[in-house]
This record gives C-alpha cells, sequence and structure tokens, in this order.
C-alpha cells in the first residue's frame, strides 16, 4: 500500500495517493481511545475550592502535595507556551 502511496505521490496524482493513504492509516497509526472519567462508583469527579485558603494554608498543602507532583517549578516563567494569553 505505501509503496502504492508513494508512486502515486510521486507522479502528483494526489487524489489516489491520498485514497491509499487513507486505507493504509488503520495499519500504520493506532486509534486513540475514547475515555470517559469519573469519580467514585461512577459519579461526578469531586473538586475543592482552594481559593478561600489562606497563603499560609496553601504553603502547608504544598510542602504535603508538592513533591507529588515532581520536579516543576509553579512560580518559574511558562516556557511552554501555554498560560496567560499574549505570551
Amino acid at each position: 500500500m505505501l509503496t502504492a502511496m508513494r508512486e502515486h505521490a510521486a507522479a502528483k496524482r494526489w487524489d489516489e495517493a491520498a485514497s491509499i493513504a487513507k486505507d493504509a492509516a488503520p495499519y500504520m497509526h493506532p486509534r486513540l481511545a475514547s475515555m470517559q472519567h469519573t469519580g467514585r462508583n461512577g459519579g461526578p469527579i469531586q473538586t475543592v475550592d482552594l481559593t478561600k485558603l489562606s497563603g499560609d494554608e496553601l504553603a502547608q498543602l504544598e510542602s504535603i502535595f508538592g513533591p507529588l507532583a515532581g520536579s516543576g517549578d509553579d512560580d518559574a516563567p511558562d516556557q511552554g507556551g501555554e498560560g496567560e494569553a499574549g505570551g
């Protein structure tokens, strides 16, 4: 299939190459599975509002749970291109 697709592409027969690529794709690239996340016993995922905690309470939580998050530095500038708009 790939040889035929490449031959069509080399001859600039794009429609034929695309058709073969579509047929070959399931053999070359796995489909992503659909997954639905739920809370306990299939219920909603429970969240906790941390916005009303004091700075000391947040620092205490970070000291407890921070090591579980890995070596990421939440106070460092965002280097991944995500985050605040315009950055």
